[in-house]
């Protein structure tokens, strides 16, 4: 006789592996709750940096206009007296107070775009 298996005869399955369910012990003192992603811990505020926030940025933007046109103003100011000592040499120097005046007003442009980009509109969003 021949040996033949038949073909219901399967081979066993292997058993999963049980792992254990442990929990972590909840501590009363301490009150966590989950926002998003990550537990923190008190995430409430006033608001106040909302209305802090952007007068700050402006009043760093005026600070950062104002002070170089207070002190380039009078140097160009003093530049058209004919009196002064450059003009009595011979040897203007107004266009130099006007150049850079003008660099100062670009380069404060630029930075204070940027600044309110930054801080306004994410101070806007949060309402």
């Amino acid at each position: 006789m021949s040996d033949i298996t038949s073909a219901s005869e399967t081979p066993e399955a292997p058993k999963k592996a049980e792992t254990p369910v442990t929990t972590q012990p909840k501590s009363d003192g301490e009150h966590r709750q989950a926002y998003g992603t990550a537990k923190t811990e008190n995430l409430r505020d006033n608001g106040l940096w909302r209305i802090l926030l952007p007068a700050f940025v402006l009043v760093c933007c005026a600070a950062l206009v104002a002070v170089p046109l207070i002190i380039l103003t009078p140097l160009f100011v003093g530049s058209l007296d004919p009196k002064s000592a450059a003009n009595v040499a011979h040897f203007p120097l107004t266009w130099v107070w006007i150049v850079l005046i003008v660099l100062a007003i670009s380069i404060a442009t630029i930075v204070i775009r940027g600044l309110v980009k930054i801080f306004m509109t994410q101070a806007g969003n949060y309402r």
